[in-house]
C-alpha cells in the first residue's frame, strides 16, 4: 500500500504543476495590458502610459513569463495570492474565511447527502419495481431537474417569508444553515442516490450472492456484503462530492448571501480582481485532483486488486 501511495503522489505533482501554470496564465487571457486591468479595477479615472509603466515596474509584470511564474509559485506555497486589485488587502485575509465558510456549508451538506443517498439507493434496490422505488427515483428526477435557485426561491418563500421560522440570510446562528443545506443536499441526493441503487441492483445479481445464501449465511449478513462491495463502487463518487459541491455552491452563496467563497468569485469577476480570481481557481482546481487522489487510495485499501493494476 505504501508504494502506492507514492506513486499516487507523484502522478499528482505534475499535475499540480500543470494546473499552476494554467491559472496563472489567467492574468495573460484579457486583451488589456495587465496593468491597465489593474487600474480599471481601481477605478482610476485617467489612465495615462506613465502609470502604466509605473503599474508595470511596481508589480513585476515586465518581468520574463518565466521569472513572473516562478516567484508568484513560491508565494502561493507560502500561502501569498498576491493583494486585490480593488481594496489591496491581502488576497489570502479575503479568501481564507470566505473557504471556511464555504467548507462549513459544504461538509454538512456532504455529510446529508451521503447518509440519504445511501439510504434511500439501498430502499430503492431492495424494492426494485415496486411503488416505492418509482416514487423515490420520480421524485428524485424531479428535485434533480429543479434548478436549484428556483428551489431556494420556493423554500424562502415558504419558510421565511410565509412561516417566519428561517432566516433568509447571512450565518448569524445553526438556523442559518438549514435552508442552504437543505436545498443542496436535495439537489444531490436524487444524483447520488443512484449509483448506490444502481450497485446494490448490480452486486445482488452477482455469484457470490447466490453462494452466500447457499451456504446459509442470514440475509443480515448476505445484505452487508452486498451494501460493502456497492460503496466500493460508490466511495469514487462521494470523494468528489465534496469538491464538486464546494464549486457549485456559488448560486447558493447568492441567494441566502451566504459570506463564501462563491459569493466573494462572483464579486472579484464583476470587478476583475484578477488575484483573487486566480486563488479561488487553483484552489477548487488543487481541491480536485486531491480529492480524486484520496479516492483511489481509498478503492485500493478496499480492493487490492487495484494496487497490482496501477
Amino acid at each position: 500500500m505504501g508504494s502506492y501511495i507514492a506513486r499516487r503522489l507523484l502522478l499528482t505533482i505534475p499535475m499540480l504543476i500543470i494546473i499552476s501554470l494554467i491559472t496563472f496564465l489567467l492574468i495573460n487571457l484579457s486583451p488589456l495590458d495587465p496593468a491597465v486591468v489593474v487600474l480599471q479595477a481601481q477605478d482610476v479615472p485617467q489612465i495615462t502610459d506613465e502609470l502604466i509603466a509605473q503599474t508595470n515596474e511596481a508589480l513585476g509584470f515586465n518581468q520574463p513569463f518565466l521569472v513572473r511564474y516562478l516567484n508568484w509559485m513560491k508565494a502561493v506555497v507560502q500561502f501569498d495570492f498576491g493583494h486585490s486589485y480593488v481594496s489591496g488587502e491581502s488576497v489570502w485575509s479575503l479568501i481564507g474565511p470566505a473557504l471556511l465558510n464555504t467548507l462549513k456549508l459544504t461538509l454538512v451538506s456532504s455529510v446529508f447527502i451521503i447518509l440519504f443517498s445511501v439510504l434511500l439507493g439501498v430502499i430503492s434496490a431492495l424494492k426494485e419495481g415496486k411503488l416505492l422505488d418509482r416514487s423515490v427515483r420520480g421524485v428524485s428526477f424531479f428535485l434533480t431537474a429543479m434548478p436549484s435557485y428556483w428551489l431556494a426561491a420556493l423554500l424562502i418563500w415558504y419558510f421565511s417569508v410565509k412561516l417566519d421560522l428561517l432566516p433568509t440570510s447571512g450565518m448569524d446562528s445553526y438556523r442559518s444553515y438549514i435552508l442552504p443545506v437543505l436545498v443542496i443536499t436535495l439537489s444531490y441526493t436524487g444524483i447520488y442516490f443512484r449509483s448506490v441503487r444502481s450497485a446494490m441492483l448490480s452486486n445482488m445479481n452477482e455469484d457470490y450472492v447466490l453462494y452466500a445464501r447457499a451456504s446459509g449465511l442470514s440475509e443480515r449478513k448476505v445484505m452487508m456484503h452486498i451494501l460493502r462491495n456497492s460503496l466500493q463502487v460508490a466511495v469514487s463518487i462521494f470523494c468528489m462530492a465534496i469538491p464538486i459541491i464546494l464549486g457549485s455552491t456559488v448560486v447558493i452563496e447568492n441567494v441566502f448571501a451566504w459570506p463564501g467563497l462563491g459569493r466573494l468569485s462572483v464579486k472579484a469577476i464583476l470587478s476583475r480582481d484578477f488575484p483573487i480570481i486566480q486563488a479561488y481557481v487553483l484552489i477548487l482546481a488543487v481541491t480536485f485532483v486531491l480529492f480524486n487522489m484520496f479516492s483511489d487510495m481509498i478503492n485500493a485499501a478496499l480492493n487490492p486488486r487495484l494496487r497490482k493494476e496501477f
